[in-house]
């Protein structure tokens, strides 16, 4: 998908019957203008979706070094951590980080966007993963091309791109590689019957962890009827409403791969409730090593993803490559933190 001209103040002022200066003034609001014109002025931008070129503002002094961050919400622990990282980076370089939660309303994101665009932010990073359904690629689509129009730049944080043709830069960590390496460490301490709790499906984040954790097992021998994934979403509230219900109707289960550390959480919790201990009953791991992680009980074994290096890199990269081509992608590692969470399953009565 190629990137559509930039439209100029030259077009808006042809399209409005009035001169550049005019439209000028109206734009910047520092100038009387008959009503009539102003109006005239307003629409013509917005049939032609203008917006001042950020850069040509900095050069007369009015543009903003700017980074807009747009989060799903600033309670998660690994939004946060992200969120962090971005700040840092843009501090590092003397730009300014404007944070946004959306709360998952897709019209509530879109307006964000634009009104970060309308207020100058070259960069427009939105993090996390999503559920990538036709409305999202083409949101998205548009998001990335306005942006680019206007001289700035989508950053997709933590999501892969939609499309690899659209003028966005990619910074994301590998979920399968993480979710494939944790499930391993289960199946290598003897467990078999192992569940997945915390499955969105077409989440591009929990989708990637779900095929890790098939491949796992699949690797190990297992037959896919061996899977066991319970599409519970994330959030510990979730993940203790999902271990409650799998304990009352399959409790044969000795491990549980959880989708992030939140909802390890909720199954240590519940798996409490029921009586089991861990990790001598039930052996528990989780993804994303938030802070309060270690200081679990049991301290969670866990993979650790690079997330507020994510952030930064998100901000370093796309200052590094100014010139928004399409298709850049960059991958981030993980790997697994032991603690004390996993032990082999009891035996024998439990194995198959």
């Amino acid at each position: 998908m190629a990137a559509r001209e930039r439209v100029t103040i030259r077009e808006v002022a042809e399209r409005a019957g009035v001169s550049v200066a005019t439209v000028s003034r109206v734009l910047s609001g520092n100038y009387p203008v008959p009503p009539a014109t102003r109006t005239r002025v307003l629409r013509a931008a917005k049939a032609l979706d203008y917006v001042a070129n950020a850069h040509a503002r900095a050069l007369v002094g009015g543009g903003r070094k700017m980074v807009a961050v747009v989060l799903r919400q600033v309670t998660s622990p690994f939004y946060a951590q992200v969120a962090e990282g971005i700040e840092a980076e843009a501090a590092a370089h003397g730009w300014l980080c404007l944070v946004g939660a959306t709360g998952g309303d897709p019209q509530r994101e879109m307006e964000f966007v634009q009104l970060m665009r309308e207020e100058g932010a070259r960069l427009v990073v939105l993090v996390g993963g999503v559920v990538e359904d036709d409305s999202y690629r083409e949101r998205v689509a548009r998001y990335a091309q306005a942006l680019d129009a206007s001289g700035a730049r989508l950053v997709l944080c933590g999501r892969p791109s939609p499309d690899p043709d659209i003028p966005a830069l990619v910074v994301e960590f590998d979920n399968e590689a993480g979710a494939l390496a944790i499930t391993s460490h289960l199946l290598s301490a003897g467990h078999r019957r192992i569940a997945f709790l915390g499955g969105l499906p077409g989440n591009t984040s929990l989708d990637a962890r779900v095929r890790g954790y098939r491949a796992a097992l699949a690797a190990h021998g297992l037959p896919a009827g061996a899977a066991h994934v319970v599409d519970c979403g994330l959030g510990r509230a979730a993940g203790h409403r999902a271990m409650t219900e799998l304990l009352r109707r399959n409790p044969d289960f000795t491990a549980v791969v959880a989708g992030d550390d939140m909802v390890a959480a909720g199954v240590l919790r519940a798996a409490g409730e029921a009586g089991l201990r861990v990790p001598h009953d039930l052996s528990v791991v989780g993804y994303n090593d938030i802070p309060l992680a270690e200081d679990f009980n049991p301290p969670l074994t866990t993979v650790r993803t690079p997330s507020e290096e994510l952030g930064r890199a998100a901000v370093r990269l796309a200052l590094r490559d100014p010139d928004r081509a399409a298709g850049i992608r960059h991958l981030l590692g993980t790997h697994i933190v032991v603690r004390d969470s996993v032990a082999p399953p009891p035996a024998p009565a439990r194995d198959l």
